[in-house]
């Protein structure tokens, strides 16, 4: 399994000869390596409905013929586009031929904002996602601030490599995000979501001192961990 990062909160998987992106915020995403118009996709997963994780979803999943994976409202709202999706909801899992999804906890917002009519969408409840296939399993924080049962997705699952955001104001800072990668217990921790914009700004180097030595790791959009050595 191969596993990329490619800005803000982007992920992709490949494993099992699908590709899987996470939160695909690429349009307008100013740190971004992708190309909306050329990223080729198979399944796309959804932590939640802001702009800045939907992103391109309605447009690649189109050009792709590509399976969406998000939280019920959320799945609901992007079949009145027209799109194949899957609903989700928190604590509940699904087996795909590509690998399993499960959604956990996140404590945030999540709504999709119509600017065109200045209208707020709800988009039920925000949540992270545990993705597992060929015996390792990425967790995928979204957005959330710091909360006690990290703690108990640490001690249930095995997580070889997780993403937590670090950009502060609108989700956990780097003090919280240190304390949520000691609950989570991963073997590898990525830090996410800072940067992008000014108001997000932080240092993952200094995320990453705070971590025990060998698990914290800066990957700069484009890079990535294969854990198929790991």
């Amino acid at each position: 399994m191969r596993v990329s990062y490619h800005g803000h909160s982007v992920v992709k998987i490949e494993t099992k000869g699908k590709a899987i992106v996470i939160d695909p915020f690429i349009t307008g995403n100013p740190v971004t390596d992708l190309e909306a118009s050329t990223l080729e996709i198979d399944i796309i997963l959804l932590t939640h409905g802001h702009n800045d994780h939907v992103g391109d979803t309605v447009q690649l999943a189109k050009r792709n013929n590509a399976l969406v994976v998000a939280p019920h409202e959320l799945a609901n709202y992007l079949s009145w586009q027209g799109l194949n999706v899957h609903p989700m909801h928190i604590g509940g899992a699904f087996e795909f031929d590509f690998g399993k999804v499960k959604f956990t906890q996140a404590f945030h917002g999540s709504s999709y904002e119509e600017t065109e009519n200045k209208t707020i969408v709800y988009t039920g409840m925000p949540g992270g996602i545990l993705f597992t296939a060929e015996g390792k399993t990425v967790y995928h924080a979204g957005d959330t601030a710091l909360f006690s049962d990290l703690k108990l997705i640490g001690e249930r699952n095995n997580i070889d490599l997780a993403f937590l955001p670090i950009g502060d104001n609108f989700t956990m800072g780097p003090e919280d995000a240190a304390d949520a990668a000691k609950w989570v217990r991963a073997k590898t921790v990525v830090p996410i979501h800072y940067n992008t914009f000014p108001i997000i700004k932080q240092n993952p180097d200094e995320f990453v001192k705070m971590l025990p030595e060998g698990v914290g790791h800066v990957l700069h959009p484009g890079d990535y961990i294969d854990l198929s050595h790991n």
